[in-house]
């Protein structure tokens, strides 16, 4: 199910909007329930950091790459684990990627349904209101993972 899609940040999203975000969540002011990212590079070994919006949907988390295929999956798939920040709150965390379209298909739609307004122009004008079938064709573009344990992160 997965596919080579990915697309990149622009120079406002890249240089503003996103170290905006994630300046204002860490500092305990998560925007439209933002959290910060934290995870160790595949190659370099360093915490690399993006913000991103964890979905809450029938007692799980759940993070969506509306992108597609961006450096924070690449990475995760390798590390398997990361960290979540927001304010003075971090979390380790540990991930499973779904890759069958049935359990992607309800993440995709409830994400859609909380997130189109900012995210919904990378998803080729398919919405929350679209059928099974049109997010199911879609859903090998836009990576899925739910969070599989969090605890409080050890102190650095």
């Amino acid at each position: 199910m997965t596919a080579t899609h990915y697309q990149q940040p622009g120079f406002v999203t890249r240089r503003i909007m996103n170290p905006l975000v994630a300046f204002a969540t860490r500092r305990g002011l998560s925007l439209a329930g933002s959290a910060v990212l934290g995870v160790r590079g595949r190659t370099s070994g360093e915490l690399r950091t993006t913000p991103v919006n964890p979905l809450p949907l029938d007692g799980e988390r759940y993070l969506v790459a509306a992108r597609g295929q961006t450096q924070w999956v690449r990475n995760i798939r390798v590390a398997g684990d990361a960290e979540l920040t927001v304010g003075r709150r971090t979390e380790h965390i540990t991930v499973r990627e779904l890759t069958e379209p049935a359990e992607v298909v309800p993440v995709l739609r409830a994400y859609l349904k909380a997130w189109a307004w900012e995210v919904g122009a990378f998803f080729d004008g398919v919405g929350a209101d679209a059928s099974d079938d049109e997010l199911a064709a879609i859903a090998g573009r836009h990576p899925v993972f739910v969070v599989t344990s969090a605890e409080p992160a050890p102190r650095r």
